[in-house]
């Protein structure tokens, strides 16, 4: 059984830097890719970031130059760092992995921009 255990959320200032993170509880984390979603309330669940195994990244536009994904294999965690935030990233924040055909998720982190 594989589980996501997401921290870091809370209420941020506009400008603000938060880092989420999420630690996950699987053998051989290092082999997988893990993705950053969100979800705003009344839009559907977005992809956010994503680092393969490999540590190759890619991101949404509207977090490019501001969000940066990163993992250490080491903790078994992947990080989401925000910078810059703006009222318009308010959402609940997920991890996600693909093991063979099965996606799962963590419980997400809320993060709301506001001040």
């Amino acid at each position: 059984q594989v589980q996501l255990v997401e921290s870091g959320g809370g209420l941020v200032q506009p400008g603000g830097s938060p880092r989420l993170s999420c630690a996950a509880s699987l053998r051989n984390f290092r082999l997988y890719a893990i993705g950053w979603y969100r979800q705003a309330p009344g839009k559907q669940r977005e992809l956010v970031a994503a680092i393969s195994s490999g540590g190759s990244t890619n991101y949404a536009d509207s977090v490019k130059g501001r969000f940066t994904i990163s993992r250490d294999n080491a903790k078994n965690t992947v990080y989401l760092q925000m910078n810059s935030l703006k009222p318009g990233d308010t959402a609940v924040y997920y991890c996600n992995i693909k093991v063979g055909m099965v996606d799962y998720w963590g419980q997400g982190t809320q993060v709301t921009v506001s001040s």
